[in-house]
């Protein structure tokens, strides 16, 4: 609708200069909004004042010319007014909403797609979490926002690969060997005293008595470098295990998961440090190498390789953002923690010194998520192990309040997740709220097929019955869905469908509490069957991209 109205406001200034009553041909980009008050109708348009400059006269003469030369064959305008210093504002014939239902139910569940990706190669990296501990709830958010984007830049006509980037190599490693190998030592007999830098928990103890109970007795009669290292490698290789399954148990799947060792193993690490440093944008100082990310706007320059010979995550990352487009990919998104916000300069630094765009890389910063139980804090500290993991969350409340929740808010701004209501069958709860429409749809198109009502087809007799206020909120509702999805893709906002669902919610129940959807009059029946089974396949397509299921029942 928006863009019928940009195309007779494009018309009506053409038809104005053709007739000399607008001095200039040239006509800026019309954008067309819809107005935060009711009263000022569907929609409005400033474009009478970015017009005045070009044309040289009062916004407000040039939206009574507008008005003049305004032609509207398909009658479509209701009403149309000039407000305060030059706004148009516009009234939508209410019938003219009623072409929306018919192209939901055509469209099906291609509804809300579009084509602005063209199929360019994106790559999506997200969770990443390192292999040394089972993931937690924060986890948790950072898959499902990374998920969501993935799926909406694909339905967006994107060509999307989702990615998990494994941190198995560095101290971090060797960390998690050293201290399932201690616990080994213990369980064995020993009185071990356990560095403060060692992983807490009870996994941690699980795999050592996984170990102890198979290769135990080998591994103490080893050097304890080798037994570290082959204790290091066992547990990692199990902790990922158990993160592939809950993963998957979230809904998650990935494309590829891609070794960070695989980065030393083929050379790729110092390939690039060579040539950076044949490049000098990689130099030596104080034994060490240092990456010159100033030049490319970071606040100090960053160390590379150490004085000891070690490389620093950083090394690793440039060689993996460099491998990734290597791969094809024309532009990588990153999903981080928000405590990683201070790492984005120099990997922007590493993007551009390489020859790509500062465009082609993006990160969604995810915030922090406070676990309530009843609106009480729950207890967590990862220091002591002490942590409610992604898994205890999903068997709790289930995958879809879960997913669904982590959407609710900003994934910039904290979020408050408690158990408690995401396990309400409550309209207090967004997600059963969302998925009640779809299942309430099921139940009264079940009724209307015990009726001998099925097959509710386009007729255009009924259709012309939905007058109602009501009606008409929910088909505006929907005829805005392919605005929300596209930009929730250009600005990677999965909590834009979350929002746009809870009101969608929202019309459909302030309807049914007011109209009955099977009446006495057949007409109007099959008119509103129509309207809401359309209501159904948006609920159904939006909470799709959302990875969360639409109940037939509930």
């Amino acid at each position: 609708m928006k863009q019928r109205i940009k195309n007779i406001i494009s018309q009506a200034a053409m038809a104005a200069y053709k007739k000399g009553d607008l001095p200039s041909p040239e006509i800026p980009n019309v954008e067309v909004d819809e107005p935060k008050i009711e009263a000022h109708g569907d929609f409005s348009t400033n474009v009478s004042m970015v017009m005045a400059s070009i044309q040289k006269m009062p916004p407000r003469k040039i939206a009574e010319v507008l008005l003049k030369h305004l032609e509207d064959p398909e009658r479509i305008l209701a009403r149309t007014e000039i407000a305060g210093p030059g706004f148009i504002n516009f009234s939508i014939n209410p019938g003219s909403w009623h072409c929306f239902l018919q192209k939901v139910h055509e469209e099906d569940t291609a509804y809300g797609a579009t084509d602005i990706g063209k199929g360019k190669k994106i790559q999506v990296e997200f969770v990443s979490a390192n292999p040394t501990g089972p993931l937690h709830v924060g986890h948790g958010r950072g898959a499902v926002v990374g998920d969501s984007v993935g799926n909406i830049l694909s339905f967006c006509g994107y060509h999307v690969e989702k990615e998990y980037y494994i941190n198995d190599s560095g101290t971090q490693i060797n960390t998690l060997g050293q201290s399932v190998f201690l616990h080994l030592k213990a369980l064995s007999g020993e009185k071990i005293s356990f560095p403060d830098n060692c992983y807490k928990g009870n996994y941690i103890r699980d795999l050592a008595i996984n170990l102890k109970d198979g290769k135990g007795d080998d591994l103490l009669a080893m050097s304890e470098r080798e037994a570290i290292d082959y204790t290091a490698r066992f547990a990692a290789e199990k902790i990922l295990e158990g993160i592939r399954e809950d993963l998957k148990n979230f809904g998650v799947e990935f494309d590829r998961w891609f070794s960070e060792q695989s980065l030393y193993d083929s050379g790729k690490v110092d390939e690039v440090i060579h040539d950076f440093r044949s490049r000098a944008i990689i130099y030596a100082k104080d034994g060490a190498l240092w990456f010159r990310t100033t030049d490319f706007g970071d606040e100090k320059d960053r160390v590379v390789v150490r004085g000891n010979g070690q490389t620093t995550y950083f090394a690793s990352d440039i060689a993996y953002h460099q491998e990734k487009f290597d791969r094809g990919f024309e532009r990588v998104i990153d999903v981080w923690g928000a405590d990683h916000h201070g790492y984005i300069a120099r990997m922007m630094a590493s993007i551009e010194a390489s020859g790509r765009k500062r465009d082609q890389f993006n990160v969604i910063l995810v915030q922090l998520v406070n676990l309530l139980r009843g609106s009480e804090p729950v207890a967590m500290s990862t220091r002591a192990g002490e942590f409610v993991t992604l898994n205890d969350v999903i068997s709790e409340v289930g995958r879809d309040a879960a997913r669904f929740l982590f959407l609710t808010r900003h994934y910039e701004s904290p979020l408050d997740f408690d158990l408690e209501i995401a396990k309400k069958k409550t309209h207090d709860n967004p997600v059963y709220y969302v998925q009640y429409v779809h299942a309430r749809i099921s139940s009264i198109a079940r009724k209307a097929a015990e009726r001998g009502i099925k097959n509710i087809k386009w007729d255009a007799n009924a259709i012309a019955l939905l007058k109602e206020p009501e009606e008409i909120q929910l088909i505006k509702t929907m005829a805005r869905y392919p605005e929300i999805v596209r930009s929730s893709a250009e600005f990677m906002e999965p909590h834009r469908i979350a929002f746009y669902l809870m009101n969608l919610a929202a019309a459909f129940h302030a309807y049914y509490n007011k109209h009955r959807v099977l009446t006495d009059d057949p007409v109007l029946t099959g008119g509103r069957l129509y309207l809401v089974l359309a209501i159904k396949k948006v609920i159904r397509n939006g909470l799709t991209l959302l990875g969360v299921s639409a109940p037939e029942t509930m």
